[in-house]
């Protein structure tokens, strides 16, 4: 299986675990069970350059490239928006560059989460996923000079 079919295989394990909760408020809890579980991020990385501009929270995101895949830590002051992160970073973590880039976020459609999220974290969703794609395209550059 390819990276970006990993990938896809991911989305679709996410799509199917939120399609157990009957309601949203059972999906709201468990996005902030998920933000409960991510990694300690070290208040060292909470600086400027490393914050998602366009998020109603503090956000940051980090990158580090190893052996060809980028893994990415982050962290947030708000609960759902944490859990929101814990689902990038599982779609996202540990790929190659290029898939990151090629895949469009399904999962966020197929859980009907930017009809479920309030505009503000809704646009602030879509700033992550930016941040994200931006580090793999720049990842990418590096590679190709």
């Amino acid at each position: 299986m390819s990276d970006l079919e990993e990938l896809q295989a991911t989305q679709a394990e996410i799509i199917e675990e939120f399609a157990f909760f009957d309601d949203w408020t059972d999906k709201y809890k468990y996005l902030i069970d998920l933000g409960r579980g991510l990694p300690e991020f070290a208040e060292s990385l909470k600086v400027d350059e490393n914050k998602v501009s366009g998020c109603q929270s503090q956000v940051w995101f980090v990158a580090e490239e190893r052996e060809g895949r980028l893994f990415f830590a982050a962290a947030s002051d708000a609960a759902i928006v944490s859990g929101l992160i814990a689902l990038l970073l599982r779609v996202y973590s540990g790929r190659e560059a290029e898939s990151i880039v090629r895949a469009e976020p399904d999962f966020i459609k197929g859980i009907d989460l930017t009809a479920n999220l309030s505009p503000s974290r809704s646009n602030g969703l879509h700033s992550m996923i930016r941040a994200i794609k931006n580090l793999a395209a720049r990842s990418l550059e590096k590679s190709a000079l």
